[in-house]
C-alpha cells in the first residue's frame, strides 16, 4: 500500500516538472483510439434506432472500461511478478501520465500570453485548443472567461478526480476513471449522432464525478487564501451557483473559481454556430481581466497540492489502521 502512495506522489511531481511532452504518445490517446474503434464496430452490429443506439452505447462503455482498466492492471501485475521496483516505476509513470496539472496551466497560459501581447486573434486560436465553444467572435473578456472556466472545470476532471481514484486504487483505478471521462468527452454530446449512443457514457461520467467534483470544490475553497483569493466569496458563490450548469458537476468548481476571483463566469455561448442559453455563475463585482487566467492557475496549483497532501494523509491513516488490526 505505501508503494501505491509513493507512485502517486512521484507521479504528481513528475507531472509538475515535465508535463505532457508532445513527442510521447499519451496513453489517453490510446484510450481515445479504442473508443473510436469500438464505436465504429458496435454501430455495425446494432440497429439505427433509439433503442439500438442506447444498447450500442452501453456495450461500447463496457468494452472500453474493461480494456482500459484491465490492460494496465495486467501490466502492473506482470511487472510486480518480476520485481517490486519495476512495478513501482511503471505505476509512477502511469500516475504521472494520468495527471494534467502542468499541461492545463501551460495551455491556458498560452491564452494569457497572447492577450498580454494584445494579440486577440492569437488568443482566440489558443483558447480554441482547450474549449469546445466557438471562439472566432469572442472579445477579450470572452476569451479570458473561457480560459478561466476550463481551468476551473478541469481542476476536478483532469487533476483532483483522477488523483482521488489513484489514491484509492492506484493507476488501475485511475485508468478506470479516465476511460469514462474520455468517453464522455467523445460521445457525450446531445446531438443527432450521440443523443442516444452517448447517453450511458454521459450519465456514467456524471456518477463517477459526483463526489470528486464536490470534494474538489471544497478543497479549492480551502486553498483560495493560500494564493490571496477570497475564500468567503468562493464559499458563498459555490453554495448559491453550484448547480447553474446543465451538468450536475461542471458548475461545482466553476462557482468556486468565480467567487474566489470575484467575477462573473459562464452565460450564453455558441457551439457549432448555435447559441446555447446558459445561466451565469458568480457576481459581476469587477470586470474579468486576463490576469485572472494567471490567478486561476495559482488556485489550480494550490488546490492540487492541498489535495495530494489530504489524500496522502487519509491513505496513510487507513493503511495504519488496517496494519494495526
Amino acid at each position: 500500500m505505501p508503494n501505491l502512495l509513493i507512485a502517486l506522489v512521484l507521479g504528481f511531481f513528475l507531472d509538475l516538472l515535465i508535463g505532457d511532452p508532445h513527442f510521447l504518445y499519451h496513453p489517453i490517446r490510446i484510450v481515445g483510439n479504442l473508443i473510436a474503434f469500438t464505436e465504429k464496430q458496435v454501430r455495425k452490429v446494432f440497429p439505427i434506432s433509439s433503442r439500438g443506439e442506447l444498447a450500442g452505447g452501453v456495450v461500447t462503455v463496457f468494452v472500453v472500461v474493461i480494456l482500459s482498466t484491465g490492460v494496465p492492471a495486467l501490466l502492473l501485475y506482470a511487472a510486480g511478478r518480476v520485481h517490486w521496483g519495476l512495478r513501482l516505476l511503471l505505476e509512477t509513470i502511469m500516475c504521472y501520465q494520468l495527471l494534467a496539472t502542468k499541461s492545463l496551466k501551460d495551455e491556458s497560459m498560452k491564452v494569457y500570453d497572447r492577450l498580454k501581447a494584445n494579440d486577440l486573434p492569437g488568443a482566440r486560436k489558443a483558447v480554441s485548443m482547450i474549449v469546445g465553444r466557438d471562439t472566432d467572435a469572442l472579445d477579450e473578456a470572452g476569451v479570458t472567461k473561457a480560459a478561466v472556466e476550463t481551468v476551473a472545470e478541469n481542476t476536478s476532471d483532469g487533476i483532483i478526480a483522477p488523483m482521488l481514484f489513484m489514491a484509492i486504487g492506484g493507476a488501475t483505478l485511475g485508468f478506470f476513471y479516465k476511460s469514462i471521462n474520455t468517453m464522455d468527452s467523445m460521445l457525450g454530446y446531445k446531438n443527432e449522432k450521440y443523443l442516444f449512443f452517448g447517453r450511458f457514457a454521459a450519465k456514467l461520467d456524471d456518477v463517477v464525478n459526483f463526489l470528486p467534483a464536490r470534494i474538489s470544490a471544497w478543497i479549492m475553497i480551502a486553498a483560495a487564501p493560500l494564493v490571496g483569493l477570497d475564500r468567503k466569496e468562493a464559499k458563498r458563490i459555490y453554495l448559491r451557483d453550484r448547480f447553474n450548469h446543465a451538468s450536475p458537476n461542471s458548475a461545482q468548481t466553476e462557482a468556486v473559481m468565480a467567487g474566489a476571483l470575484r467575477v462573473q463566469l459562464a452565460g450564453d455561448a455558441y457551439y457549432f454556430g448555435e447559441l446555447y442559453k446558459k445561466k451565469t455563475i458568480g457576481d459581476n463585482i469587477r470586470p474579468v481581466e486576463y490576469e485572472d487566467i494567471r490567478r486561476a492557475n495559482q488556485l489550480l496549483y494550490a488546490t492540487a497540492g492541498v489535495s495530494l497532501a489530504l489524500f496522502a494523509v487519509v491513505r496513510l491513516a487507513v493503511w495504519a489502521v488496517f496494519a494495526w488490526l
